[in-house]
C-alpha cells in the first residue's frame, strides 16, 4: 500500500513566503501598492528559515566537520541576511516616500553577507590553492565584475530615464547584479574544482540561485517607475529558496560524496570573452564617429586580438603539459590512499577518514580481521600464493559492505572495517554474513583453501581516538583467536586487564626456558582391561617463580599467537627424545614402547621440521618407531601442508595419532588423507560412554572405522572403572585418564613401570 509522506512544516512554510513575495511582486507590475510592508516582512521570515534550515545541515552528526563547517558559514551569511532585509525595507519604506535606493549600511551589510559566502565556499577542502591561483581567482572576479558592470550599465541603466522617477536609482539594481556575478564566479569555480563531501547537485541548487538573482537585475527597467518593487523583493526569495532546498538535499545525501573532478588545467576563457565585450561595445561607440578616434579603436582591438591569440596558443600548450603533471600526482595520490596488492583503502587513509567520523560525531563500528596461520601459508606456498589469498579476501570483503562502509587493509593479513550508523544486532548480522562468505574455500595460486579469520569489534565512543579504536579492536581480535578463531568478539573493558595479564605473561614466557621454568611430565597411555602401560605421552608444564604451575590452558594458546610455540615445542621435542634415549639405555625391553609428543601446527608449518626430527632422533640413537606425533585434527585440516609433513615423518617410521578427534571440523575424509595409526577419543565423548546418550552411539561408531581403517584408538579423560570397563566392552583397547593415572615426572615413571614388573613376576 502506497504511504503518504508526512507534512514537512519548514519547506510548506519556505515555499508559502517564496509564493506570497513572488506573487506580490508580480501583481505589482500593474497594480500600486502603498504600503509594501508584509512582503519586506516575509523576505525577512524567508531569510531567517533559510538560515534555519543552513543549522540544521550544519549540526547533521552524519556529515564531515568541513562539509558542516560550510553550511555554518553559509548559515551565517543567511543570518545577516535577515538584518540585510530589514535594513532594505527600512531604506524603501521609512522616509517619507516610496524609494529604492539602498544606503550605505545595508550596502555594508550586503558585503558582510558576500564576504561570507565566498569564505564557505573557498574554504572548502576541495578549493586548497597556491598564491599564485588566488590571484588569478581574484583578477577573473575583478574583471568579471566590471566586464558586468560596465554592460549592464551601457545597454541598460544608463538608457533608462529615471528622472521621471526620482525615488528609483540604477543603484540597486547594480549592486544586486554586482553582489550575484560575484557569488556565481566562485559557485562556478568551486564546482568545477570538485566539491569533495559537499553535495554536487546542492553546489548546483546554490549557483542556479545566486544565478536568478542575479537575473533579476534585468527587471529594473521595469520597475524604475514603481518605487515599492524593489529589486531585492525578487532577488533574495529566489536564492533563498535555492538554499534552503539545497541544504535539505545535502542531508539527504549524506552518504553519496560526490569526487572531485579530476583538475584538469584548462586556462581560463572569462578574461578573454570579457575584453572582446568591452572592445565591442568601444567599437560600437566610435566607429559610427569615423575620424582618427575611430581608427584608433580599430588597431588597438586588432592589435589586442592578435595578442590574445598568441597567449592562448601558449596557454595551450602549457595546459597540455600541467594535464600531464597532474594524472601522475592523482596517481601518486591514489598510490598513497590506496593499498598497492589488493586495491581496497589504505592504514593512513583508513585512520584519515576514523578521525573524521570522529570528529563529525557520528557513531559507528570498527572491526579488525586478521587470517588465521596465514604465516603457514607464506611459508609453505610461498607469498605470492599468500598474495593471491589476500587479494580473493579483500574482493570478497568489498563485494559485501555496503556502498557507506570503509574497508582498508593495515598490513600484513590484517584488514579492517568502518561500518557507520550500525547497532549491535546490525553488526552481528552482517559479520555472520561476511564470514560465511570469505571464510568460504577460495582458489588461490592454484591450491584450494579454506581461510579462517579472528574478527574484533568495537563500537565509537565520543571521547576516542583513531589510535584508541584499533587498540580496543585489536584486542576483541586476539580474545576471538584465543577462543579458537574463525569467528568475531566485542570489546568488553575487562579484555583490557586481560590483556595487559597476558602481556606480562607472555614477556615471561620468552624466558622460561632461558630460565629452567619450563619441565615435562609424561602420562602413561595403558592397555585394557589390565592397565598395563603401553606408552606415555609427554607434556610440558610451566613453574612460574610467582605464580606457580600455570596452566597450559593459559600458557599454550598465548605461545600460539605470538609464535613461541615453535621454540617451545622444539624443546618438548628434545626432552621427549633426550629421555627416551635414557630409558632405552636405563630399563632396556622394559621402557615404554612408544613415547608421544605434541606438535602444533606452526611447527608442522615450519621448512625442514621432518629432518629436523630424522636428525634428533639419528643423533639420540632413538628408533623412530618409539616416538608417536600428535596434532589436531584443526592443525591437519586447511592448507594441506601438514598433510605432507606427516606423510614425511611416517615415511621416517615414526607413527602419527590424531588427538582430539571429534572437537575440530571432524572430517572423515582426513581419516583417508592423514597416515594416522592412532586415533585419540576426547574426553567429551567418553564422558557420556556409560549413558544411553548420543556420545556412546558416536564412541561406539568409532571403534569400528578404527579397525576398518586399521588404526588403534585411545579414549582420553577415563575417569572411573565403570568408563573403563564400558569401553573394553565396546572394543577400545588402549586409554588414558586420571583413572590409571595423573600426569607423572620421568623418576615415577620408572618406579610405575618397577611396580608393574613386580606384579608380573
Amino acid at each position: 500500500m502506497h504511504v503518504l509522506r508526512r507534512l514537512d512544516p519548514p519547506l510548506v512554510l519556505a515555499f508559502a513566503l517564496f509564493a506570497f513575495v513572488t506573487g506580490w511582486f508580480l501583481t505589482g507590475l500593474w497594480h500600486v501598492w502603498d504600503h509594501p510592508v508584509l512582503p519586506w516582512l516575509g523576505v525577512t521570515a524567508l531569510s531567517a528559515l533559510t538560515t534555519y534550515e543552513c543549522w540544521r545541515t550544519a549540526r547533521y552528526a552524519r556529515l564531515d566537520t568541513d562539509i558542516r563547517t560550510f553550511w555554518r558559514r553559509l548559515g551565517i551569511a543567511c543570518a545577516i541576511l535577515v538584518p540585510g532585509s530589514l535594513s532594505t525595507m527600512y531604506d524603501s519604506v521609512g522616509g517619507p516616500v516610496l524609494t529604492q535606493e539602498i544606503s550605505v549600511p545595508t550596502q555594508i551589510v550586503f558585503g558582510l553577507a558576500l564576504a561570507m559566502i565566498l569564505t564557505a565556499l573557498l574554504r572548502l577542502p576541495t578549493w586548497r590553492r597556491t598564491r599564485g591561483d588566488w590571484l588569478r581567482f581574484g583578477l577573473d572576479t575583478g574583471i568579471i565584475l566590471i566586464t558586468a558592470g560596465v554592460l549592464v550599465w551601457h545597454y541598460s541603466l544608463s538608457r533608462i530615464d529615471f528622472s521621471a522617477s526620482p525615488n528609483s536609482t540604477p543603484l540597486s539594481g547594480l549592486v544586486i547584479i554586482m553582489v550575484s556575478f560575484a557569488s556565481l564566479v566562485t559557485f562556478v569555480k568551486v564546482a568545477f574544482a570538485g566539491a569533495g563531501r559537499l553535495d554536487r547537485g546542492s553546489l548546483y541548487l546554490l549557483a542556479v540561485g545566486v544565478a536568478l538573482s542575479a537575473a533579476t537585475g534585468s527587471i529594473v527597467p521595469l520597475t524604475a517607475d514603481r518605487p515599492y518593487l524593489a529589486p531585492g523583493l525578487i532577488a533574495f526569495p529566489v536564492s533563498e529558496i535555492a538554499a534552503i532546498l539545497a541544504a535539505r538535499r545535502q542531508r539527504r545525501r549524506w552518504d553519496a560524496p560526490t569526487p572531485a573532478r579530476p583538475a584538469s588545467r584548462r586556462f581560463s576563457l572569462v578574461p578573454y570573452i570579457s575584453v572582446v565585450l568591452l572592445y565591442a561595445a568601444v567599437l560600437q561607440v566610435e566607429i559610427p564617429q569615423s575620424g582618427e578616434e575611430a581608427r584608433m579603436a580599430i588597431a588597438a582591438t586588432a592589435v589586442t586580438v592578435l595578442v590574445v591569440l598568441r597567449q592562448l596558443t601558449t596557454l595551450r600548450d602549457n595546459a597540455r603539459l600541467l594535464d600531464a603533471v597532474d594524472a601522475s600526482l592523482q596517481q601518486l595520490d591514489h598510490q598513497v590512499t590506496h593499498d598497492a596488492l589488493t586495491g581496497i583503502g589504505s592504514r593512513s587513509a583508513y585512520t584519515g577518514e576514523l578521525s573524521a567520523r570522529l570528529a563529525g560525531g557520528e557513531p559507528f563500528v570498527v572491526a579488525l580481521l586478521d587470517l588465521d596461520d596465514f604465516k603457514v601459508i607464506n611459508d609453505r606456498y610461498g607469498h605470492a600464493t599468500g598474495d593471491a589469498l589476500l587479494q580473493a579476501i579483500s574482493g570478497r570483503l568489498r563485494d559485501r559492505l555496503r556502498p557507506e562502509d570503509t574497508v582498508a587493509r593495515l598490513g600484513g593479513d590484517e584488514f579492517t572495517l568502518l561500518l557507520p550508523g550500525m547497532t549491535e544486532a546490525d553488526t552481528d548480522l552482517l559479520l555472520h554474513e561476511l564470514l560465511a562468505a570469505v571464510q568460504a574455500p577460495v582458489l588461490a595460486g592454484g591450491l584450494e583453501m579454506a581461510p579462517r579469520i579472528s574478527v574484533g569489534v568495537t563500537a565509537s565512543r565520543p571521547d576516542d581516538s583513531a589510535g584508541e579504536l584499533l587498540r580496543r579492536a585489536d584486542v576483541a581480535m586476539y580474545a576471538a583467536k584465543t577462543a579458537g578463531g574463525g569467528r568475531w568478539t566485542w570489546f568488553d573493558p575487562i579484555m583490557d586487564r586481560l590483556a595487559d595479564d597476558d602481556a606480562r605473561l607472555t614477556a615471561d614466557l620468552r624466558q622460561a626456558i632461558t630460565r629452567d621454568e619450563l619441565f615435562l611430565v609424561y602420562q602413561p597411555i595403558v592397555e585394557l582391561p589390565h592397565g598395563r602401560l603401553a606408552g606415555v605421552e609427554a607434556l610440558v608444564r610451566w613453574r612460574h617463580p610467582e605464580h606457580g604451575l600455570v596452566s597450559p590452558a593459559v600458557f599454550i594458546p598465548l605461545a600460539e599467537r605470538n609464535g613461541q610455540i615453535v621454540e617451545i615445542g622444539r624443546w618438548v621435542l628434545e626432552q621427549a627424545v633426550a629421555q627416551t634415549a635414557r630409558w632405552e639405555r636405563d630399563l632396556g625391553p622394559n621402557a615404554p614402547a612408544k613415547v608421544s609428543v605434541n606438535v602444533s601446527a606452526r611447527q608442522l608449518g615450519q621448512p625442514g621440521f621432518p629432518a629436523e626430527v630424522a636428525a634428533l632422533l639419528s643423533a639420540a640413537g632413538v628408533d623412530p618407531a618409539r616416538l608417536t606425533v600428535e596434532v589436531t585434527e584443526t592443525a591437519v585440516l586447511g592448507t594441506g601442508v601438514a598433510l605432507e609433513v606427516l606423510r614425511a615423518l611416517a615415511a621416517q617410521g615414526l607413527s602419527i595419532a590424531l588427538d582430539d578427534f571429534g572437537t575440530g571440523q571432524s572430517s572423515l575424509s582426513l581419516l583417508v588423507d592423514c597416515p594416522v595409526d592412532w586415533l585419540k577419543v576426547d574426553k567429551s565423548f567418553v564422558d557420556g560412554v556409560t549413558s544411553d546418550s548420543p556420545q556412546a552411539v558416536i564412541v561406539d561408531s568409532l571403534i569400528g572405522i578404527t579397525e576398518g581403517l586399521r588404526m588403534q584408538a585411545v579414549a582420553e579423560g577415563v575417569e572411573t572403572a565403570e568408563q573403563a570397563e564400558r569401553l573394553y566392552r565396546a572394543g577400545y583397547r588402549f586409554a588414558q585418564g586420571f583413572h590409571f593415572a595423573r600426569p607423572l615426572a620421568e623418576s615415577d615413571i620408572e618406579l610405575l613401570i618397577a611396580a608393574q614388573q613386580v606384579q608380573l613376576t
